[in-house]
């Protein structure tokens, strides 16, 4: 069975592709964007496989 381990990573508006790009190169997988605690950011909530 596969284990994960798990990122939160707040994205800047003006960069998200830049941001999510360089996570996928080192294996991260785009899970859930969510609205930042105050509201004007995101956040992206990524996983891998622990290995």
């Amino acid at each position: 069975m596969a284990t994960w381990e798990y990122a939160t990573v707040p994205l800047i508006v003006h960069a998200t592709k830049q941001i999510l790009d360089q996570w996928g190169e080192d294996g991260w997988e785009l899970v859930q964007v969510v609205p930042g605690p105050e509201g004007s950011n995101l956040v992206a909530y990524m996983k891998r496989e622990k290995g």
